[in-house]
């Protein structure tokens, strides 16, 4: 059956990922899209085949599916309308949803799901099956070049000027809760490792500045009884913003592909 989907944000993973809708996705229709500026929305979709409406952020719950893909700052006003009237929530903000898990509960009253896509992140499917027994231990270390950290508010709040650097920084170290308050524009991949895993408390994150490095770079240790590994992945930024790799509007878009499609590989 075709399910409508609506895209709150048209920015560096909702222009992509509505461009790929429109182009056609068996099973998927994109009906609706919301973004702040009304008019470079409108000259944005233009060279659609079926260019979706432009409506207010409370307006996407008409659609089945709902995919954040808006600043931070918007990601609760996205969610609450998607959650409240039981829609399959896509948020690529994931590490927004950290500190609001009691929208878990809401969904699970309404019958909404929550659906988190890999983002700019591998081996998911592995970290959830070793969850499934005991795990000592997952850490992310995420490199990036300075430009890629600029406006983080932890840094803000630290007073750490990355201006000029010439060496690599390790700019953060604790865990993945902290880690998406103080960069939550840049670590998206550490609260789905952690939702995926063993919880934002106990995933450890460290945050290097590398001016030697032109890819968003993530790797990820896991200690766990029935494997132990380590995966990189390098990132290729997206040129509208260098803080999202192109990555991310890919996997929300496989993400929703698997929702539909007849065979869909991995857990």
């Amino acid at each position: 059956m075709n399910k409508t989907v609506a895209i709150g944000g048209l920015g560096a993973i909702g222009l992509p990922l509505a461009r790929a809708l429109d182009a056609g996705v068996a099973g998927l229709t994109l009906v609706a899209v919301a973004a702040r500026d009304h008019a470079k929305a409108g000259a944005s979709l233009a060279g659609f085949r079926n260019p979706p409406l432009i409506v207010a952020l409370d307006a996407l719950a008409e659609a089945d599916i709902v995919v954040e893909a808006a600043p931070a700052a918007l990601f609760e006003q996205i969610a609450v309308v998607a959650i409240e009237a039981g829609r399959i929530f896509v948020p690529a903000s994931v590490g927004a949803l950290l500190p609001r898990l009691h929208l878990l509960a809401r969904a699970e009253a309404t019958g909404a799901r929550i659906i988190v896509p890999t983002g700019a992140l591998l081996g998911l499917d592995a970290v959830r099956a070793a969850a499934e027994g005991m795990v000592a231990s997952v850490t992310m270390v995420t490199r990036k070049p300075p430009g890629g950290l600029a406006g983080a508010p932890y840094l803000e709040q630290h007073g750490i000027d990355l201006r000029g650097l010439a060496a690599p920084l390790l700019v953060f170290a604790g865990n993945a809760f902290d880690a998406a308050a103080g960069f939550p524009a840049n670590v998206n991949v550490a609260a789905a490792l952690a939702l995926a895993g063993i919880g934002p408390l106990r995933t450890r994150v460290e945050i290097w500045a590398d001016p030697g490095v032109t890819r968003n770079t993530h790797t990820i240790r896991v200690e766990a009884d029935a494997a132990r590994f380590s995966m990189t992945i390098e990132n290729v930024p997206s040129e509208d913003n260098p803080r999202t790799g192109k990555l991310t509007a890919l996997s929300v878009l496989a993400c929703l592909r698997g929702l539909v499609s007849t065979l869909k590989v991995g857990s």
